[in-house]
């Protein structure tokens, strides 16, 4: 008994207050999650582009911050043009050729030696070939693509709703701007509207939730571009189907660490499909892409997380995993854009305050336990 901490009125009452609080902060940032979601989509935005200004000003001597944030968002412009002209085509052609392989492989699968025959078997008792042949056009990929987004396709297919849609991205756009213009005074000035016997309390998690976001958002971000454009390149040398699509892929799926692991279920896919359609040994293409997955990977582990995310780890895979679908099932895309800094937030405080507070706690029963056995 003497081990339990003791609850008291006082405590429980302060608990309760605390719970209450939450709850009704959530339920607040549900119902305003229409007004809130540009605000944060703009935050998070000038969150990533923020170092970018920054440097812009410093090694280019701009001066003018709201001139900096028009060369750098002019910037970012360039290279999407640029990447949708480079990459959409090759990506347009690479369909063509997929859909042409599927042909293939359904109609004379059987016929290749190339490809095991345990495999081919296997795929041909358990598939139903015609069905995804007379499935797989344009069209009804476009109505799976409407099915599956039903909100987002009714939201776009008004006339009144394209023009609340431009409206919504204009204002995103304003937020992003203004919250870039005074970003230092936003991000450090409210410190000053707390009471002085919080601050070092709120200062000290918030530098929590900071460095966490820094790890994920900024450092994680990077790496996975750097991954998606390595494994782009790889498969694009071995010339494998769909090269710059998968490798794109696998690198969005890293912004979660490890999930990389699930592009190896498209990878075997098309190593297959390409067998069908050159006659080459499936073990030999197969072998080249996980040789593909060992380099990046090697690169990955080796150099770009080392030099981007240095020796401290962000949270682990599983609780990012956990707080992205809790987080997205409560508030949905509000919910998945704070998810990350909610949960630390949490976390930090957990750590720093209740955590702390039972190992004082207990600390101090063995010295009063130790001091009665003396």
């Amino acid at each position: 008994m003497g081990g339990q901490k003791k609850i008291t009125f006082d405590s429980f009452i302060r608990g309760a207050i605390g719970g209450a609080i939450l709850i009704a902060v959530l339920y607040l940032l549900d119902r305003l999650s229409g007004v809130l979601l540009p605000f944060f989509i703009a935050w998070l935005i000038a969150y990533l582009m923020y170092p970018i200004v920054k440097f812009y000003q410093t090694k280019f001597k701009i001066k003018n911050r709201a001139l900096a944030i028009f060369a750098v968002l002019f910037s970012i412009l360039v290279v999407l043009a640029g990447a949708i002209y480079l990459l959409v085509p090759p990506m347009i052609e690479e369909c063509v050729r997929l859909k042409s392989l599927l042909e293939v492989y359904f109609s004379e699968g059987s016929k290749f030696t190339s490809i095991p025959k345990d495999i081919t078997d296997f795929l041909h008792n358990n598939v139903n070939w015609t069905w995804v042949k007379e499935n797989l056009t344009s069209e009804n990929l476009i109505d799976a693509v409407k099915s599956v987004l039903p909100k987002m396709w009714s939201l776009l297919s008004t006339s009144y709703n394209i023009v609340l849609t431009i409206l919504t991205l204009f204002f995103v756009f304003m937020y992003l701007f203004f919250i870039l213009l005074d970003y230092e005074e936003i991000a450090e000035g409210w410190v000053g509207l707390l009471p002085a016997k919080h601050r070092g309390m709120v200062i000290g998690i918030i530098n929590d939730i900071k460095d966490s976001m820094n790890r994920y958002f900024r450092g994680q971000a990077l790496v996975a571009f750097c991954v998606g454009i390595l494994f782009s390149i790889g498969f694009l040398i071995i010339d494998f189907p769909l090269a710059i699509i998968l490798g794109l892929f696998i690198g969005l799926l890293n912004m979660i660490p490890y999930l990389q692991a699930i592009g190896f279920i498209p990878t075997i896919i098309l190593a297959l499909l390409k067998a069908a359609d050159t006659g080459e040994n499936f073990w030999i293409i197969l072998g080249m892409a996980l040789i593909v997955f060992c380099v990046v990977q090697a690169i990955q582990d080796m150099y770009l997380v080392p030099k981007i995310m240095g020796k401290i780890t962000g949270l682990n895979p599983a609780i990012i995993l956990l707080s992205l679908s809790i987080w997205g099932s409560l508030m949905g895309m509000l919910g998945m854009i704070i998810a990350l800094p909610g949960t630390t937030l949490l976390l930090s405080y957990y750590q720093r305050y209740i955590k702390n507070k039972d190992l004082i706690y207990m600390q101090q029963q063995e010295n009063s336990t130790q001091d009665v056995n003396e």
